[in-house]
């Protein structure tokens, strides 16, 4: 029987949740960890701790996620900074160029926010949603029934 390699995955939480914040897939969690992909599987169901580390560093990413997408959507401010050398009287001075700039709304990004912050109001396809909802309501009634 092969030797479970939860206590090294075990030791390595924190970095789990980095990773998971940074973006990695989970097949990708398993290669750095030098696990399978199923064995990851078994300890997320097995293991509540590396359910929790991998779903905070989720959360943290869908949280930094949505601030840049409303940033880009509402616009913003930000200084440009530049930095040159140039030699004067066969000295070299450095000089620093600061630019204030303005970064205008994104409407693509924006409506993007609004189809999912607001789906009712914002969608491509107002038809679908209601068609969507009407299913919805039908699985429940047939649920409450026991005929689902």
């Amino acid at each position: 029987m092969a030797k479970s390699k939860w206590e090294s995955v075990q030791a390595k939480l924190s970095l789990i949740e980095k990773w998971a914040r940074d973006g990695l897939r989970e097949d990708q969690i398993a290669k750095n960890l030098g696990i399978s992909v199923t064995t990851l599987e078994v300890y997320k169901k097995s293991q509540p701790e590396l359910m929790k580390a991998l779903k905070k560093g989720k959360e943290t990413l869908i949280t930094e996620l949505e601030n840049a997408l409303i940033k880009k959507a509402l616009g913003y401010d930000y200084e440009e900074k530049k930095v040159y050398t140039k030699t004067e009287n066969g000295q070299s001075v450095t000089y620093t160029e600061i630019t204030k700039k303005h970064q205008p709304p994104d409407t693509g990004a924006l409506f993007g926010l609004l189809k999912n912050k607001d789906p009712e109001h914002y969608s491509d396809n107002p038809q679908m949603l209601q068609l969507k909802k009407q299913e919805l309501e039908l699985r429940e009634r047939l649920a409450k029934q026991g005929d689902w």
